[in-house]
């Protein structure tokens, strides 16, 4: 049996409830804060309630500034055992696309709009299938994405799913503009060399 609110104590008070959670992520957040000191708050965020079954916080990784930004969803299993983003099968093709186009990875800053791993038992074995985060989740998290994107200062933006491009573009925006890893490529080339 699931149990629900009541429907009274549905409606406003939840959309409330939400700017709470959001605020709270966002007092952790220490004015002038570096990666290394987000990256230690963050690792305390209650926020919303992932932290309760997510084995760690999984922060951005890379340089900062960096000229590039890659944003996925959210980590997912082996990224919440190993606590850093992108390194199961995403990170593995992610790694692949990337070495494709001759962008070094650590040249690059990598990070998920939701900082813990949602997930659900699988119905057989103990595999822990992704489950796609609520909006409030999204929100509760949202000031440690804006603040890795404060110090970061990236010059590309690249949205790894409808999730992150929805997150950052909006409810409105659908589909993400660049679809081709090549012509983020070109683009960052170009841009190297009107900085050279």
């Amino acid at each position: 049996m699931r149990l629900q609110r009541p429907k009274s104590a549905r409606g406003s008070g939840a959309k409330s409830a939400r700017r709470d959670d959001s605020r709270a992520a966002a007092e952790l957040i220490p004015p002038s804060a570096t990666l290394p000191i987000l990256q230690r708050a963050s690792r305390t965020c209650k926020a919303c309630d992932l932290w309760r079954n997510a084995t760690q916080t999984v922060f951005g990784e890379g340089p900062s500034p960096a000229r590039v930004m890659f944003v996925g969803e959210q980590p997912g299993d082996y990224e919440d055992r190993a606590g850093h983003p992108f390194v199961g099968p995403a990170g593995r093709l992610l790694d692949d696309v990337l070495r494709e186009v001759s962008i070094d990875r650590s040249q690059v800053y990598v990070t998920d709009v939701v900082k813990h791993f949602k997930w659900e038992a699988a119905q057989r074995g103990k595999r822990r299938i992704h489950k796609k985060p609520r909006q409030s989740e999204i929100e509760a998290c949202r000031p440690w994405l804006d603040a890795e994107l404060q110090v970061v200062r990236p010059e590309v933006l690249v949205c790894l799913g409808a999730s992150a491009a929805q997150a950052l573009l909006g409810e409105q925006q659908r589909r993400v503009f660049v679809n081709d890893l090549k012509k983020v490529a070109e683009l960052i080339r170009k841009r190297q060399n009107v900085a050279a």
